[in-house]
């Protein structure tokens, strides 16, 4: 599969600055794929450690932190030469050592010249426990989300589709292959950007199989809370998971802890969501009050909404049948919008905008804000369909005249009066 963080990869190989390489990212989202196809394709060979997966290596780590010692026990381990920069070194599963973690300062500061690269699963969760330290500043960061919509098409042989995408942006004028584009969307959206689902699709057309692989996905994320928490955490991490389909389904997605259970205290859940968010299966979107800059500084952090950070394992939590979703069926028309939201914040997210969402202190509420790399402040509204009323835009242009805002929806290409209408489909195009 063709993954956009290969040319960032390529940019992070050949920098005069580079430093030890984490890539982060959910379980099961393709770090470690990309990373050992990334070596084949660009190294003379590949030296690939699991740490989670060994005693051996680990203890590597625990005599002293050297590079060229450390160096030399792997190579003897692995029975395999390991030279500077013609070798790519992996160390996968690297929250499962604190050592090997705190190693990758050292190897920065005395041994720049070897390309390190580690990936973890779990890494938002260890390095926010008391007992893992962090080489801050001696490490490049990365994250590695499922496939978005473009590299679903490029995996599904659509490249055609996504240059005719592309070229429609540039000008905004209407795509002629629009119907054709609008189910591929919902096929994503059944489907979702796991490696392991695209690839099911893929090999069978057949979404049972799909299905299966979700659910085997879901399961590993469930095991992992039992494995990486605490009984009594995980007992209120695997409770607000639960709740995220019924918290969605509410007219008003706002996150309320109610709806995990009567009676239920943000104190209670606060550190179960953290938990959800560091390990990268959901995605925050915090209420602010004004779209002014900072937008972080007028962040009500009281107020939020979570999303998947997958419409296809949504799909499978909430057991939506792929034929509700692809034909539109009437029962489904209640769910719709927040489905196509969930889509809409991963989108943003992969494209490294942080979402926010505005409301006023009356009704109006708009769906998402977000910052451009310019520093202007985006609005953004989202539909599921082709009717795009929204009194809440209006509200918020009138009171905050940007420079121009943001339709999401089932209509064609246009731009009009400083608002540009963009397809569900073309969310990619959308960059910083």
């Amino acid at each position: 599969m063709e993954r956009k963080i290969v040319s960032k990869l390529l940019d992070w190989k050949n920098s005069p600055r580079r430093k030890p390489l984490i890539i982060s990212g959910a379980r099961q989202a393709g770090k470690t794929y990309s990373a050992l196809t990334f070596g084949k394709d660009h190294y003379k060979n590949t030296a690939y450690f699991n740490l989670e997966d060994s005693r051996e290596i680990p203890a590597i780590f625990e005599r002293d932190l050297k590079p060229e010692r450390i160096l030399g026990e792997l190579a003897a381990q692995s029975g395999q030469s390991i030279f500077k920069a013609d070798t790519l070194i992996i160390f996968d599963e690297i929250q499962s050592s604190e050592r090997a973690l705190t190693s990758l300062k050292y190897f920065c500061e005395n041994a720049p010249e070897y390309h390190i690269m580690a990936a973890g699963s779990l890494l938002g969760v260890a390095i926010n426990r008391e007992r893992h330290s962090f080489p801050v500043g001696k490490v490049d960061m990365m994250t590695l989300y499922p496939l978005d919509f473009e590299e679903f098409l490029l995996a599904t042989g659509n490249a055609a589709i996504c240059g005719l995408i592309r070229e429609a942006y540039l000008d905004f004028r209407p795509m002629s292959l629009h119907d054709m584009a609008m189910d591929l969307y919902k096929t994503y959206l059944v489907v979702g950007g796991m490696p392991q689902a695209v690839l099911e699709y893929v090999n069978t057309q057949d979404f049972n199989f799909v299905l299966a692989a979700q659910k085997n996905i879901n399961d590993a994320y469930i095991a992992d809370m039992a494995k990486y928490a605490t009984p009594q955490e995980t007992t209120k991490i695997m409770a607000a998971w639960a709740s995220i389909p019924a918290q969605l389904s509410k007219e008003n997605c706002k996150f309320q802890y109610k709806v995990i259970k009567s009676g239920a205290r943000a104190y209670e859940y606060e550190t179960p969501l953290d938990w959800l968010k560091f390990a990268g299966i959901i995605l925050k979107c915090v209420r602010v009050t004004e779209g002014k800059l900072p937008l972080t500084a007028y962040a009500d952090n009281d107020s939020f909404k979570v999303y998947m950070m997958d419409t296809g394992l949504l799909c499978s939590k909430f057991g939506l049948a792929a034929n509700v979703i692809l034909n539109s069926a009437p029962s489904f028309d209640g769910f719709k919008g927040a489905l196509a939201e969930n889509y809409i914040c991963q989108s943003l997210t992969v494209n490294g905008f942080v979402p926010f969402y505005w409301s006023s202190p009356g009704k109006a509420e708009l769906d998402f804000v977000f910052q451009d790399r310019q520093g202007n402040i985006i609005p953004l509204e989202g539909k599921s369909a082709a009717n795009v009323r929204s009194k809440s835009l209006n509200v918020y242009m009138s009171r905050y005249k940007p420079n121009y805002a943001v339709r999401v929806s089932a209509k064609n290409f246009g731009f009009e009066n400083g608002l540009k209408s963009v397809p569900l489909y073309a969310l990619f195009c959308l960059e910083p």
